[in-house]
């Protein structure tokens, strides 16, 4: 029989069984499809070389007027800007103790000090910074004392217990002197989302009298815009506060304050151009409690002044749909809003309604605050149980890996939906993507991703850890946040350099079952010709594997090559790169099936790839 050219469709499809999309990928983990042929993607290297505290889940970079390029990034414990690969901790402070509010209590022999501050609004966890305190007498001196410092536990209202770095002794019965004094920073949030049951779990009243509810305890989610050079930012269910870029990066944020500045908000969003700053999911003006369905818009060109008037365009406006705003983002000449329940399409219109809202779609779903993302002026969505896009209109994507994600029952591949608040998604444009990463069932933090090239059509997945992801713009690659509290530089190198030392990106993809002569026959294959480049590697000898994985049929699971004194498979590496890169030219095999399924992976340091059109000779061997 002649070769048999191995060109197989691009993209992977999990929506039906590896013997129906005979033809196409089936298995993959970090590959790309490029001009419909699969490669490894990109590895990845420290942005910063230092951890920072918590787990990150919103990045923003902006320029300033002096050209500093700064990175905004938010944790569940603090708020920093990078800049010059240093992290600034600009967390805000909540509240300041009065002058000897503060008093301290120490133990012979213990590194434990118990802190008395009446109604401190501390919660476990919180970080909280002393000064003007003097020695207590012994080893825990002035300086011991007046440094930052995390609440190790909560002893009751006015008290908790911080942990110093050297054990008092027997000198240490003072209590810090008449000055000190505690400034307390914003409290903190979950890492991740916990489950809840019992009293709490729900709001007041909800559900059945004498009848535990079920709810969850939300991840901390902080909201950031710049407003020019400067920085609006604040969590998920809190405050507005403001840093000023004419200050120095060493400068924490304020509270923003002035004319009914919201005091919670669950999304912040300064429009473009127009620069309006708009709350969504918001107290009413005179009132503390939160409207899920309630936007309010601040006047133009003043994120100070939200008190409504003839004299200026502040205002507010409620939807109808829906129980609660979930997210939005800034589309084309255009606001978009997605409630649990619809899309809305939010246009200036000027004095005197100022802003207005369509709806674009109903009966619609979204994954999470962070579950969108926007490329070449088309919106696309993870939602509920499916896939959406808005160019103009509300539409249903076609999604070849719709059932691997959401109805997997595989517990390591489906998406575990008591994480649904930790999905986020970016653009990846150097290479036409939208990313979504998400939680396998019983994992903590996001461990899998699944994309979708839009340029070519198609969907491809893989694993990777990520909390947070910033899409290159005002940087060179993209910038993302991993679970172990690094930034690292993505689409750099081909290793996994996250800690510092390079570790290999194992990458691979197998296709789905091919028929050998219709499947009639069973067919031998004694020879391979390969068609692989190792363009990119930074290895002076790149390998990568390619296995023939024969069947019986398309049930029977793959054969053992063994069986007939063969082998399925061999590696593939460069043997000169002057004056064209060349290749083994044909590898010799003993496979032998009715169907095949071909698996290309690489597991070594400095190897990337490219797969060709490999070729495979195969001879009738009989139909038992």
């Amino acid at each position: 029989m002649p070769l048999k050219k191995l060109l197989l469709k691009p993209g992977v499809n999990r929506e039906n069984t590896r013997y129906t999309n005979e033809g196409g990928w089936y298995d993959c983990d970090k590959i790309r499809f490029r001009q419909g042929t699969p490669e490894k993607i990109g590895g990845w290297i420290q942005y910063v070389e230092t951890q920072f505290l918590g787990i990150c889940r919103s990045l923003i970079k902006w320029v300033t007027l002096g050209n500093k390029n700064l990175l905004g990034f938010g944790t569940n414990l603090k708020y920093y800007i990078e800049n010059g690969t240093i992290y600034y901790d600009i967390t805000p402070i909540r509240r300041t103790s009065s002058v000897g509010a503060v008093t301290f209590a120490a133990t012979d022999g213990s590194t434990t000090i118990t802190v008395t501050d009446t109604v401190n609004g501390a919660i476990l966890g919180d970080f909280v910074t002393f000064s003007g305190a003097v020695s207590l007498g012994g080893n825990i001196t002035a300086n011991v004392l007046n440094q930052e410092y995390e609440i190790t536990s909560i002893v009751g209202v006015n008290s908790y217990t911080i942990t110093s770095a050297v054990a008092a002794n027997a000198s240490d019965t003072g209590n810090g002197g008449a000055s000190v004094v505690g400034a307390y920073q914003v409290n903190i949030g979950p890492p991740t989302q916990v489950p809840l049951t019992g009293w709490g779990a729900s709001t007041w009243s909800s559900g059945l009298w004498g009848v535990g509810a079920t709810g969850f305890d939300a991840i901390r989610i902080w909201n950031n815009q710049n407003f020019g050079e400067d920085l609006i930012f604040g969590p998920r269910g809190g405050a507005l506060y403001y840093w000023d870029a004419t200050n120095l990066v060493t400068t924490r944020g304020v509270l923003l304050t002035g004319s009914d500045v919201p005091t919670i908000q669950n999304n912040l969003l300064v429009s473009d151009v127009s620069r309006f700053v708009m709350c969504f999911g918001v107290n009413p003006q005179g009132l503390s409690a939160i409207d899920p369905l309630l936007i309010r818009w601040s006047d133009q060109e003043d994120p100070t002044n939200w008190a409504p008037a003839i004299t200026n365009q502040a205002g507010d406006l409620r939807l109808s749909i829906g129980s609660r705003i979930v997210t939005v983002t800034q589309a084309r000449q255009e606001i978009l809003v997605w409630t649990d329940a619809a899309l809305y399409s939010l246009q200036y219109l000027g004095p005197p309604y100022v802003w207005g809202a369509q709806i674009m779609g109903e009966n619609i779903s979204i994954m999470s605050p962070n579950a969108a993302a926007t490329a070449n002026n088309i919106t696309y969505w993870m939602g509920s149980d499916k896939f959406y896009k808005y160019d103009g209109r509300v539409q249903t994507m076609r999604c070849d890996l719709r059932q691997f994600i959401f109805q997997n029952a595989d517990p390591e591949l489906s998406l575990d939906p008591l994480q649904a608040s930790q999905v986020f998604a970016s653009t990846v444009e150097a290479f036409n993507e939208i990313w979504w990463f998400y939680c396998s069932q019983d994992q903590t933090y996001p461990n899998r991703y699944v994309v979708y090239n839009y340029a070519e059509d198609v969907w491809y997945y893989g694993t990777m850890s990520r909390t947070a992801w910033l899409d290159s713009g005002l940087s060179t690659v993209p910038i993302a946040a991993t679970p172990d509290s690094y930034l690292t530089a993505q689409e750099t190198g081909v290793d996994d350099g996250e800690t510092g030392t390079l570790l290999p990106l194992e990458a691979y993809i197998t296709s789905s079952e091919i028929d050998i002569d219709d499947g009639h026959n069973f067919g031998f294959i004694w020879r391979l010709l390969p068609d692989l480049t190792f363009r990119g590697s930074t290895s002076e000898t790149p390998v990568a594997n390619f296995s023939l994985l024969p069947l019986q049929n398309s049930g029977s699971g793959y054969n053992d090559p063994t069986s007939v004194g063969g082998s399925n498979n061999a590696n593939v590496s460069r043997t000169a790169t002057v004056p064209i890169e060349q290749f083994t030219g044909q590898i010799y095999t003993r496979v032998r099936g009715r169907q095949i399924a071909m698996k290309v992976e690489s597991t070594a340091l400095g190897t990337t790839w490219q797969l060709g059109a490999p070729r495979v000779d195969i001879r009738p061997d009989g139909r038992r």
